[in-house]
């Protein structure tokens, strides 16, 4: 059976998430990091040189701050008004945009296409990989770069997988997340058009802690 994703109910998820987060979203400073530890890990140059990038899950929205201080047109997406209003309090005056919508709705409706696509632990763990990743090849410019990070998959628990947020108890506030193995993840974007894929696991900076899974991918 495949996931049923509920929008208006995972909205309403990551609104209270970027509340959760609120302080961080209006203190932190601008850094690209694609793993979950600071310093760890490549930075921005997985991107090459963008002239204009769309992270799709913006959240606290220190990459897209930090590709805008190095003059890149940078414009976030995220479901959750709560974030956007705030980034937008923020970093709009700088000359970053916002969307507020869906992402699949948005990237099937919008005619807006982008030099670099990325996602830092956002959209693409959260979203059918099968109707996201056509769809962000179209977004793409020739040459043009999709990169991705997330937690790699537990053994032998693949494809998309639901998770209760806010604990175990009270409403129930859930979405799905997709998670596969290095090499499910290339054919996925082989498939959707995107060549000169890369997708590997990289470790964390203490051994037995958990590592990155960062997916690269052209579109030619």
């Amino acid at each position: 059976m495949p996931a049923q994703h509920d929008i208006d109910a995972e909205r309403e998820l990551w609104d209270a998430y970027a509340e959760s987060t609120k302080d961080k979203a209006l203190e932190a400073e601008p850094v690209f990091c694609w793993t979950q530890y600071p310093g760890h890990g490549p930075g921005p140059e997985l991107l090459g040189a963008p002239a204009t990038a769309l992270e799709i899950g913006c959240g606290t929205g220190r990459a897209l701050a930090f590709l805008l201080g190095r003059g890149v047109k940078v414009t976030g997406l995220d479901l959750s008004p709560v974030a956007v209003a705030r980034l937008r309090e923020r970093w709009e005056p700088a000359g970053a945009e916002f969307v507020c919508a869906e992402v699949l709705e948005h990237l099937a409706a919008s005619d807006a296409t982008y030099d670099a696509i990325y996602s830092v632990f956002g959209a693409v763990w959260f979203t059918d990989p099968g109707k996201l990743l056509p769809l962000l090849a179209r977004r793409l410019n020739p040459g043009g770069v999709l990169a991705f990070s997330q937690p790699p998959a537990i053994p032998g628990a693949y494809g998309p997988q639901g998770m209760y947020k806010g604990g175990f108890a009270g409403k129930a506030r859930f979405t799905y997340r997709y998670s596969y193995r290095p090499r499910t993840w290339s054919a996925l974007l082989v498939r959707s058009g995107f060549q000169d894929v890369e997708a590997t696991v990289l470790d964390a900076p203490t051994e037995g802690h958990v590592g990155t899974l960062i997916v690269r991918g052209v579109r030619p």
